[in-house]
């Protein structure tokens, strides 16, 4: 391994995503803090929704946040590199091994996503005013779930990246992102389907239920929620599985 090579192009990577902050906060960030606008603070002011209903909503925001950032950092330039730019063919002169490309884009990825959650934090608190009652009792479970949900984002990019055409890419987003977002449990507990027992069931499918549960587990423990143990499990499961099937799909690509 040629740490040296591996530290340089996450630099790189650093450097590129710095000089386009502003249009990446933008494009990460816009859409959560408009549903946090319209059912934190409209829904909640108008009396549609209690107002503590503002601390249930707020780790699922930050979840969806990290998740969709995670996604679209490490998918998006992959698509391009392979079937536009062709940049790629550069990395892959590196002197270090193949795998290692797809590694140093997961950690960008999730360094990305874990920067978006950060963001996300302050800006949905200034957004909801008083009423937010997040808790921070256990910081080293909210740090190993919060890694944990960027190692998802930026794995799940890796795979999407490596798997999906540049024809599918709407079809990405309306057939798979958009179902997940609806059933990812970002605006109600996963204990709120239990009138529909079928649905609870088949949202476990769902990996943003986990990263959505596993973070309002550890910042509102006051609500419902699923078992940390069972989200932790299920993350690293999850994370695993996607990894192998990313740096699969990442060499197959590479080298075809």
């Amino acid at each position: 391994m040629n740490w040296k090579t591996f530290f340089a192009m996450l630099a790189r990577d650093a450097h590129v995503a710095r000089r386009n902050l502003v249009a990446l906060l933008l494009q990460t960030m816009l859409q959560p803090l408009l549903f946090v606008f319209i059912f934190g603070r409209v829904m909640t002011s108008s009396g549609l929704m209690p107002e503590n209903y503002k601390s249930m909503l707020l780790p699922g925001i930050i979840g969806m946040s990290m998740v969709f950032t995670g996604i679209q950092a490490v998918a998006m330039p992959l698509i391009a590199e392979f079937q536009f730019t062709h940049e790629i063919e550069d990395r892959l002169l590196a002197p270090m091994r193949i795998e290692w490309l797809a590694v140093e884009k997961v950690l960008a990825g999730m360094l990305q996503a874990l920067v978006a959650g950060g963001f996300v934090v302050p800006a949905s608190w200034l957004l909801l005013g008083k009423g937010v009652a997040l808790s921070l009792n256990q910081p080293l479970l909210f740090a190993g779930v919060l890694v944990l949900v960027a190692l998802f984002a930026s794995a799940g990019g890796l795979t999407l990246g490596c798997s999906v055409n540049q024809t599918q890419i709407g079809l990405m987003f309306s057939l798979l992102l958009a179902p997940m977002i609806s059933f990812g449990c970002i605006y109600y507990p996963w204990s709120a389907l239990s009138a529909f027992p079928v649905i609870q069931k088949l949202v476990l499918l769902n990996p943003l239920v986990y990263a959505s549960e596993g973070l309002r587990a550890t910042l509102a423990p006051q609500y419902g929620h699923i078992p940390l143990a069972v989200v932790m499990g299920a993350l690293l499961a999850i994370d695993a599985a996607l990894i192998a099937a990313g740096l699969r799909q990442f060499y197959q690509k590479a080298v075809s």
